[in-house]
């Protein structure tokens, strides 16, 4: 892979996996780009996208570098897993739901087994064992089942989102770690931010990449989110799409190769 596709690939996992984290598009990029007919509420988006800029570079960004400079790898290692282990439990649900019981198997097993032998999911056991991650969630499922995403979004303090994996982010919240394993309000308050803070962490040395390879963040940012999407919905192989969208060569090497269609994220 060239280095401008590791760029690429880097920006991209960025924006969608932060969400309302990731940088935006600063004012008089140059001449506006054409309408996307997935993007009718664009003026709106842009307007969500730069508060979240700016709320990520006061406030998330500089939490994040001192959770990352002062607390132990081992211990942000145990906080991910954990996070991550009961998301595994919903994605397997999702699975099922999916109708791909194999797929629900897998995440079973491998739920049960950081269960028991990793200290209830702080150790990651199961990867050892190849029982690699295969996270879904419940945007997923509804697109699975015919649901199109519906017009392009961004919500505030989350990010990137369309209209069906806003409704999916319902259920999802529900099904979350702070949810599942926390009682009391404030303590999920705390989880919730603890989980921010941690995702935002892991994508601190990837920040300046969107800079790099995109003229207009905003724009490069939403076509990574649905393309993503697109084929997280159809596990990679998605069908030809036809909807007045363009994707260019560097948004077609997000997924190494996989059919071009939409993208973000952060999420799970």
């Amino acid at each position: 892979m060239s280095r401008r596709a590791r760029t690429t690939a880097a920006a991209v996992a960025l924006a969608a996996a932060l969400g309302g984290c990731a940088s935006v598009p600063p004012a008089g990029t140059g001449a506006a780009p054409p309408p996307s007919p997935q993007d009718p509420w664009e003026r709106w988006n842009r307007g969500v996208f730069a508060f979240n800029e700016a709320l990520d570079e006061a406030v998330v960004a500089p939490v994040a570098r001192g959770y990352r400079d002062v607390v132990p790898e081992l211990v942000r290692t145990w906080v991910g897993n954990f996070f991550g282990h009961i998301g595994d439990a919903w994605s397997a649900v999702n699975h099922l739901l999916q109708g791909k019981p194999a797929d629900a198997v897998h995440m079973g097993m491998r739920f049960g087994l950081n269960t028991v032998f990793g200290f209830a999911g702080l150790i990651d056991i199961a990867s050892s064992a190849n029982l690699e991650r295969r996270s879904e969630d419940f945007g997923q499922t509804l697109g699975r089942w015919g649901l199109g995403p519906g017009p392009y979004v961004v919500l505030p303090l989350l990010g990137p989102s369309t209209l069906r994996d806003t409704a999916g982010l319902v259920a999802d919240a529900q099904a979350s770690a702070e949810m599942v394993v926390f009682s009391h309000a404030s303590d999920r308050a705390a989880a919730t931010v603890l989980n921010v803070v941690h995702r935002r962490s892991t994508l601190l040395g990837a920040t300046q990449l969107l800079g790099e390879v995109a003229l207009d963040r905003y724009q490069f940012v939403r076509d990574a989110y649905l393309q993503r999407r697109r084929n997280l919905v159809y596990d990679g192989n998605p069908p030809p799409q036809d909807d007045g969208f363009d994707y260019d060569e560097d948004n077609a090497a997000i997924d190494g190769g996989a059919p071009t269609p939409p993208a973000a994220v952060p999420a799970k």
